[in-house]
């Protein structure tokens, strides 16, 4: 039987292992992308996470790359009600920043590159202070009355932001986001851990954390003096330098023994145990990547493993 968790106050079923989409179009190409895509779904997961600005960063792409990967898939595959789908406004080059005109029209960019009249969930993928979450709320709400979005969620947003955002739309009855999406993992938990977790926790937040292994650091792969085939290796390596890194490898690699696991897995599981923690984000550019990411949904660590794990990356 599948594995399928609530998203906050939401009706969305979900997977506890979201797959990210920003590696396609980018060291995914199509025919890669699908094969990963298709493996991920085959294997019970649902969650499919991108944004509109994926990815605009390589030289030639223009921002939307991958929503039109997965919206090919979808359309091929014939499955749109069989997952979820979350996207992301205020990054794409052309349509930057969170005024009530940009994320309609972004909206309606990313349902047209993903072949779909509706999204599952829309993130604010990074906040805009200087736009008042009055207008932000509004125009998501507006998406979610046209049917265009079902569910909203913020991305990158202090907690003074949010607590305001929750606010007004409690006051006025409009869309209230129902998940947040912090940068959080076991080498990176500052931001997240104190004020935001625990705004999240008192207003039933679903937390999908990004950057779940760190750039690729928490697979293990990275190690002094190993060379790593990656896009993302120089991010991921400067772990290796910090004591807190060879602590939490060290403290890996230990309870991935215990339960003859691979790193990652065992990354993610300490992770998804986490207060407010749904589904942590991963992404895989090839289909033999993907089973150690997915193995999250099977692995439930130990009280005295969990222990072991804050305490080292503390």
């Amino acid at each position: 039987m599948t594995v399928r968790h609530t998203l906050g106050r939401s009706d969305l079923e979900v997977f506890p292992l979201a797959l990210g989409g920003n590696v396609f179009g980018w060291t995914a190409d199509q025919d890669r992308s699908f094969a990963v895509l298709d493996a991920y779904t085959a294997a019970g997961g649902n969650f499919i996470d991108t944004a509109d600005s994926y990815s605009a960063w390589v030289e030639g792409n223009k921002g939307g790359e991958s929503e039109t990967i997965i919206g090919r898939w979808l359309k091929e595959r014939g499955n749109r009600s069989d997952v979820v789908i979350a996207t992301k406004v205020s990054q794409h080059p052309e349509y930057q920043g969170l005024s009530a005109a940009n994320i309609k029209a972004a909206a309606d960019a990313s349902l047209k590159r993903l072949g779909t009249d509706y999204i599952d969930l829309y993130y604010t993928h990074f906040d805009k202070p200087e736009v008042p979450v009055e207008e932000i709320i509004g125009a998501l709400d507006e998406l979610v009355k046209a049917g265009k979005v079902r569910h909203i969620a913020a991305s990158n947003i202090s907690a003074g932001r949010l607590t305001a955002s929750l606010d007004f739309s409690e006051r006025e009855g409009l869309a209230r986001y129902v998940a947040i999406q912090p940068h959080y993992n076991l080498v990176s938990r500052d931001t997240y851990e104190g004020e935001l977790r625990d705004l999240a926790e008192r207003s039933g937040l679903a937390a999908v954390p990004y950057f779940a292994l760190a750039a690729g650091f928490l697979t293990g792969k990275y190690r002094p003096g190993a060379s790593v085939d990656s896009a993302r290796a120089e991010g991921a390596a400067k772990h290796l330098d910090t004591e807190r890194g060879r602590k939490v490898l060290a403290a890996l690699d230990e309870v991935a023994r215990a339960h003859d696991a691979e790193v990652a897995t065992v990354a993610l599981a300490w992770l998804a145990a986490q207060p407010t923690v749904v589904a942590p984000i991963a992404s895989a550019r090839t289909v033999e990547q993907l089973p150690a990411l997915l193995a999250v949904a099977d692995l439930r660590l130990t009280d005295d493993e969990l222990a072991r794990l804050t305490e080292a990356s503390a």
